[in-house]
């Protein structure tokens, strides 16, 4: 047994789960046979394979390809998002394009709204179907959704809809929706069987998807610098986002190949309805919410918090806030002030934020600490309103200095990247083994339930401003 335990920390990082505990590693050396026959026998262990034998991921392309995965679940909704100008072109009215009635006024709004209400149908689906069908079916069938959709978004760049612009904004709606569900169903199960793995895979997941965010700014910015053409601009995005999708595809099913994949995925394929004991079970085969939720209920409402807080101001608010010296006519303040402070200062903050989880894990899951620190959050909301966000009907501008929207996005997303990843990371690791996937889905679901919620503030927020 002193074997077992010496594995253990490779299994589940820094945070050892209730599942192995000194009693049960107790328990497990009363019930051996102690007998001189028995001496003669190979001794078995009750512990999971996982847990008796830990192969290498041979130059981490294990951590790679999980990485690469967190990439490509929010790069649509990435894309999507920071394709500002784009949409701007598309939906504004040819004869005045700062209108306050066009279409592109409120679009952030409406593409939160589009996006995550969608999302907890499908999470709420997920759930029900993470012990009726396989991860390889969820997963391979989202990518493929969201690649065709992505492909039908690039082909309409150079489509003229000037004359149904409604029908275009209603179809862009539909596509974000589509998108949004399959991106989470994809996600959710990515996330769910990471739980199988050390936590280190988990992590690189969730810094992963920040990346994403990153990534997106940058090429936001190069086009814009390498493409005067806001139609160009928009078909190298979208080209870029087709690509990586495909490349995800890819490397999915690349994924089984490994041997370290194929040891910790054994767990995925030997728990099942069937399998599971009785409290870890239902009649119909769905996992117990009654039981995830009690022993990570706290670390989903965190994560509901935390991730509701940062939609209801990025990007409707952050990408509104202007720099106070617009009327100078440089490029600065014209064209890259939005994409530098509000999209990339938040999404490289947020992906340094998500990055330091894997060296530093403080407060634990079981600290008070860690919800007081989410709740502190809250002043973030009404510092990114009183910038320069314009155009603007109710309240004056107390931090008038490009200064400002800068520290406050780069606040906003550190907190988002730490505060959000550690309780993500930490739910899988506080419930038995063959309840992981499951409470990986249910984490998920807290998570894009706050993306509903925040969408909903978010409105509110824009039009109170």
């Amino acid at each position: 047994m002193e074997q077992t335990e010496s594995v253990q920390p490779s299994v589940n990082s820094s945070y050892r789960p209730p599942l192995y505990d000194e009693q049960s590693t107790t328990e497990d050396e009363e019930g051996e046979d102690c007998s001189p026959s028995a001496t003669l026998l190979p001794q078995v262990s009750s512990a999971p394979l996982a847990v008796r034998y830990s192969p290498e991921d041979a130059f981490g392309l294990v951590y790679i390809i999980f990485f690469l995965m967190g990439i490509g679940s929010l790069l649509p909704w990435n894309f999507f998002t920071t394709a500002k100008f784009y949409w701007l072109y598309k939906l504004s009215n040819s004869t005045d394009h700062s209108g306050r009635s066009s279409l592109g006024d409120y679009f952030e709004s409406y593409l939160s709204i589009a996006s995550a209400v969608p999302s907890v149908l499908c999470l709420v689906l997920n759930y029900f179907l993470v012990n009726r069908l396989s991860p390889d079916v969820r997963i391979v069938s989202s990518l493929i959704v969201m690649l065709l959709v992505f492909v039908v978004t690039t082909v309409l760049v150079k489509v003229d809809v000037s004359e149904y612009r409604m029908e275009f904004f209603a179809g862009t709606l539909a596509s974000v929706a589509i998108v949004s569900g399959a991106s989470n169903i994809f996600c959710a199960s990515m996330f769910g069987i990471s739980g199988y793995f050390p936590m280190r895979i988990s992590q690189a997941f969730i810094a992963g998807q920040a990346m994403g965010g990153t990534l997106t700014a940058l090429a936001s910015i190069l086009t814009l610098t390498l493409a005067q053409d806001v139609t160009n601009n928009a078909l190298g995005y979208f080209l870029t986002a087709d690509i990586f999708i495909l490349l995800c595809i890819i490397s999915y099913l690349l994924l089984p190949k490994f041997a370290y994949t194929r040891h910790y995925m054994l767990a995925v394929t030997s728990v099942s309805p069937g399998t599971l004991g009785e409290d870890h079970a239902t009649a119909d085969g769905v996992p117990p919410l009654q039981s995830i939720i009690k022993k990570a209920g706290l670390l989903g409402l965190c994560v509901f918090y935390v991730f509701s807080v940062s939609i209801s101001v990025f990007p409707a608010v952050s990408s509104g806030i202007q720099s106070v010296n617009l009327d100078s006519g440089s490029p600065w303040a014209t064209t890259y002030f939005v994409p530098l402070t509000s999209f990339l200062v938040y999404n490289v903050a947020d992906f340094c934020g998500r990055q330091a989880t894997a060296w530093v894990q403080i407060p634990g899951p079981t600290s008070r600490v860690l919800p007081a620190l989410v709740l502190c959050r809250s002043v973030l909301v009404p510092l990114l309103m009183f910038c320069n966000y314009q155009p603007r009907d109710h309240h004056t501008v107390l931090f008038s200095n490009d200064v400002y929207p800068v520290i406050f996005n780069c606040l906003l997303g550190l907190s988002n990247g730490y505060l959000g990843t550690l309780p993500m990371i930490y739910g899988p690791k506080v419930v038995p083994r063959e309840l992981a996937e499951a409470t990986g889905v249910v984490m998920s679901f807290f998570l894009t339930l706050g993306l509903a919620v925040g969408s909903a503030f978010s409105v509110l927020i824009v039009h109170s401003i």
